[in-house]
């Protein structure tokens, strides 16, 4: 029932984390349209998309809550890696619009009016953002949540962004409106690099990459008196959904219903010192 309540209290920080995340992206995009400047509109769209990973932070925590049923037997959780990739790919895609309009920006450049409402802006974001960074990442802290911890450091790196674009504002007003397109094309890698990120990461869930080393597995099994020695060690899934198969090796004189006790002692131990064990499959071998 605590497990229940924690997911439900960490969809409200999300929630409330989202809300304003798309406030700033509004206003920062709002902004930049109207004084033409092209790093504003790019952090603005760096700011939906932080967004966009909220909601992916909501789609993971409400399927999480889902225990596992007769159609699902390994739970629910890659559903939250599907939505993942479609994130990444919404990234490119802004990565690739934020690039092609900054060439032509660059050859038909276009004057930038800088005014007291974009710097006004940007500094409302960057306190938004601390705000953001401190209150999630405290709760997560207390709430358990790898979600809300890794959003507020996401987040964290977005406060250097927002401070980028006001360098970027001033020198325009100095006269030197080129650095606009120069740091809109940063923030356009920058929001690909995100995308290539996650990308890498779900795919390693979908083509059941090793999660574990073998050797954190095999120290479990070396403490479990009457266990020879464990091997054909296989893990997969996610950081906070471990799969582990295994086959344990033990005395052919060994009972049945011993050798059963034995593993699910190992199994027990499996999921008790090794975080995010959901799944354990034992075969039993004699010697």
């Amino acid at each position: 029932m605590a497990r229940l309540d924690n997911f439900a209290r960490a969809r409200r920080v999300l929630l409330l984390v989202l809300l304003l995340n798309w406030s700033v992206a509004l206003a920062k995009m709002a902004v930049g349209y109207l004084i033409n400047s092209l790093s504003m509109i790019a952090d603005g769209f760096h700011s939906l998309l932080d967004g966009a990973s909220n909601v992916i932070g909501l789609v993971g925590l409400t399927v999480a809550a889902k225990e596992r049923d007769e159609v699902h037997p390994y739970g629910h959780k890659k559903y939250e890696t599907f939505t993942a990739i479609a994130i990444s790919i919404l990234l490119f895609i802004t990565c690739f619009e934020v690039i092609e309009l900054a060439f032509r920006r660059m050859f038909n450049p276009q004057p930038i009016e800088v005014s007291p409402a974009s710097f006004g802006v940007m500094i409302i974001t960057i306190i938004v953002n601390i705000f953001v960074t401190r209150y999630e990442s405290r709760r997560g802290e207390e709430l358990s949540s790898d979600v809300l911890i890794a959003d507020s450091a996401q987040t964290r790196s977005d406060i250097f962004v927002s401070i980028s674009v006001i360098g970027t504002l001033v020198l325009a007003h100095m006269g030197y409106p080129r650095w606009d397109i120069v740091v809109a094309i940063g923030i356009a890698f920058a929001i690909g690099h995100a995308g290539f990120m996650i990308l890498r990461r779900s795919s390693m869930v979908l083509v059941d990459r090793m999660v574990l080393d073998k050797t954190r597995v095999e120290e479990v099994c070396a403490k479990i008196e009457g266990i020879e020695k464990c091997h054909k060690i296989r893990t997969r899934g996610r950081k906070d959904d471990i799969n582990i198969d295994l086959h344990i090796v033990v005395n052919q004189k060994m009972e049945v219903g011993e050798a059963h006790a034995l593993a699910h002692r190992l199994e027990r131990s499996l999921k008790q010192q090794i975080p995010g064990v959901t799944d354990v499959q034992i075969h039993i071998e004699p010697f």
